[in-house]
């Protein structure tokens, strides 16, 4: 029974694959089959303009009084912290982080903080600060609230979820149109932007925290006599500081990777609209001096509140001791920073940092970068240009467009084509007659994809390929989500940017899955490989998206293979970090027994280690997928042209039906991947008996 289905499932999947040769064959005829008609176009995003229109000529009124209403707490962090001198704020800041993780995180933040000073970017940064400040608190307020209310009510936590799933997967872009059209143009946009992006990491860590108390604690405060209202904040509440404290982090590096974004369309004279300045000028050195602001800004505020969170177990909870020294502490800073607000008062230089005595290092970084690139000219266009024509052009356009006398330096003839053809052919029918029915379906699939590219397939045909997929993985539910999601990106005429979207994004995440994978078992096995790779992980994490952009930007100009290597830095960390932690995890006495068989190391790694492994492994290409789009979103600033780029035209247009439109597309592409690879490894770990937390 089980063969037939198999069967059943092949011959299902050679009916796909024929109907998407004959829709190729006859594609110039049939027009609709490459091309979904305009006149079947639903003008949704007509339909969303007019209703804006409607709803702001009804209502505007009332959101320009709430901007106004926010601007104050804006005004009022940047009067506090422009009015404090320098060398007040950064002991503050200092001292916080000693309070954190100890002296040595104390003095990366004097280096650091004084670094803002010593560039003359101490205003901005207190802009950048002043947004921070307010946003987090919101953002965890209303997190909270919500991963409460979730956690107490099922029937919420269903509305709440899917609600976070479209935040984290719509992109920034695309929300901060309407934004933008109800709040108007000004710092209060940037504000709410970044509550909206960094309350969903406090939602899920809130409900994860409290769904991890163990079952002990709440029954002893039952047995206790506690009510409701104790159980929660004097049992429950401090069961789980420690992971609400690792939403606060997130949350807030969330809100700061916001900066840059909030200052296209806030115009504060912050860092984010520094950085954007000099990138739109094509100033490297001043790109990357200030750039660095934002990047130590976010080490600084990520190492700060991982500190506490992860200190937060130490602690002596309720000891009267504890608040003894909490006091002695807090009358401590207090001291200090009046001490010096009043020694500020008689050295000017302590208050306000003269200007001749910033340190421009913008030219000397301008001269060694012009240095670089007239140095190794050639080999930086050796390496887009075989990128390009040899990896990138035949994923888009496929073989039969790319392969030509300029690009591989001959013309496609026909025998090259029959070779092509026979190859994959051969090869796909040796594995059906080994009874690899999977690999025989994925080459057939492949040799169509590389021969006629992505963007030139039959929409109807990659719809049945995808859908089909999604059943074969999870399920009813998945291939009828799948077809919907992709059925919308169809009828409202976003497809074919949508596969130029799958087609930048696809290469870079296949690319980050196989070299971060193997970067990771690799350092899982080697503790030098480990300590090297991890602090350059931390690195690209904790950096904004936008400064990963410049050093790329400047290399090799705007377009496509810019966005795909920013990509790429990005991504691969989750590939690394989850394929790491998959091999080091592994159960012990699994390893043992395989060496007391006498496996060697290469069998105990491809047929122990990396099968084990597998689910993890997986939901680090699932998180690499997310990564990806998430760079994606941004890279549509440096000139890619898929759905990404409609939302950024959207935005500085005004246009914001089409730029939502092209939003939720996205959403929909992201929320897709993201099922099918969580279902593959649920069922992985399923098989193997094992539990992914």
């Amino acid at each position: 029974m089980k063969n037939s289905i198999f069967e059943k499932n092949t011959l299902t999947w050679i009916g796909i694959i024929f109907i998407t040769l004959i829709l190729l064959i006859f594609q110039d005829k049939w027009v609709w089959a490459s091309k979904y008609p305009k006149d079947l176009i639903v003008p949704f995003s007509d339909w969303i303009n007019f209703s804006m229109e409607k709803f702001i000529e009804q209502f505007g009124w009332f959101f320009l009084s709430i901007s106004w209403l926010l601007s104050w707490p804006i005004i009022g962090a940047q009067w506090l912290l422009h009015s404090l001198p320098w060398i007040v704020v950064i002991f503050l800041v200092c001292f916080i982080a000693y309070l954190s993780s100890g002296v040595r995180l104390a003095l990366f933040t004097l280096s650091a903080t004084f670094y803002m000073v010593l560039i003359g970017y101490w205003e901005e940064s207190m802009n950048t600060l002043a947004l921070v400040i307010i946003s987090v608190p919101m953002a965890i307020f209303i997190g909270f609230g919500l991963g409460v209310w979730g956690f107490f009510s099922k029937r919420a936590e269903k509305v709440i979820m899917p609600i976070l799933d479209i935040f984290q997967t719509v992109p920034t872009f695309a929300y901060l149109l309407p934004i933008l059209l109800l709040f108007g143009f000004g710092t209060v946009v940037g504000l709410i932007a970044s509550i909206l992006y960094s309350f969903p990491p406090m939602v899920r860590n809130t409900i994860l925290g409290l769904n991890r108390v163990p079952d002990h604690i709440i029954e002893s405060a039952i047995m206790s006599g506690a009510n409701s209202k104790q159980l929660f904040w004097q049992a429950m509440l401090p069961s789980c500081k420690k992971q609400i404290l690792l939403g606060i982090n997130q949350s807030t590096m969330a809100a700061l990777s916001m900066v840059i974004i909030a200052a296209i369309i806030g115009g504060t004279a912050d860092i984010g609209w520094e950085v954007l300045y000099y990138i739109r000028k094509a100033e490297v050195g001043q790109s990357l001096v200030v750039g660095l602001v934002i990047a130590l800004m976010a080490i600084i505020i990520d190492r700060i509140t991982s500190g506490f969170a992860l200190n937060s177990d130490k602690a002596v909870k309720g000891s009267q001791y504890l608040r003894n020294i909490r006091l002695n502490y807090l009358a401590f800073a207090i001291l200090v920073s009046i001490l010096l607000f009043i020694t500020a008062s008689f050295f000017q230089v302590l208050a306000d940092w003269p200007y001749n005595l910033s340190i421009w290092v913008s030219s000397h970084i301008n001269d060694f970068f012009e240095t670089f690139v007239k140095t190794f000219k050639t080999e930086i266009k050796l390496v887009k240009k075989y990128t390009l024509f040899f990896i990138m052009l035949p994923t888009k356009i496929g073989f039969q467009q790319a392969v030509s006398p300029f690009t591989w330096g001959f013309k496609l003839e026909m025998f090259h084509k029959i070779f092509y053809f026979m190859s994959f052919i051969l090869v796909a029918f040796w594995f059906l007659k080994n009874k690899k029915n999977g690999i025989f379906i994925f080459l057939l699939l492949l040799m169509i994809f590389l021969y006629f590219g992505l963007t030139n397939m039959p929409w109807l045909s990659l719809l049945l390929i995808y859908s089909f997929f999604a059943l074969r993985v999870g399920g009813y539910k998945l291939a009828l989500g799948t077809f919907l999601g992709l059925g919308f990106i169809v009828i409202v005429g976003m497809w074919p940017e949508a596969m130029i979207s799958i087609y930048l994004c696809g290469i870079a995440v296949v690319f980050c899955f196989i070299v971060g994978t193997s970067l990771g078992i690799w350092a899982a096995h080697n503790s030098v490989v480990s300590a090297i790779v991890r602090p350059i992980n931390d690195t690209l994490q904790t950096i904004p998206l936008f400064v990963i952009l410049i050093p790329f930007v400047m290399l090799f100009k705007i377009g496509d293979f810019t966005g795909l290597l920013a990509i790429i830095i990005y991504a691969i960390v989750p590939s690394i970090r989850y394929a790491e932690n998959g091999i080091r995890n592994l159960p012990s006495e699994v390893i043992d027994a395989s060496k007391m068989m006498g496996s060697t190391k290469m069998q105990l790694l491809f047929l122990v280690k990396i099968p084990l492994a597998l689910p993890v492994i997986m939901l680090g290409l699932n998180q690499t997928i997310m990564y990806g789009i998430a760079m994606l979103v941004i890279a549509a600033l440096i000139g890619t042209n898929g759905l990404e780029q409609i939302v950024f035209i959207g935005l500085t247009d005004g246009n914001m039906g089409k730029g939502f439109i092209a939003g939720i597309s996205m959403a929909i592409l992201a929320m897709i991947v993201d099922r099918i690879t969580k279902t593959v490894s649920k069922k992985r770990s399923e098989a193997l008996g094992l539990s992914i937390k």
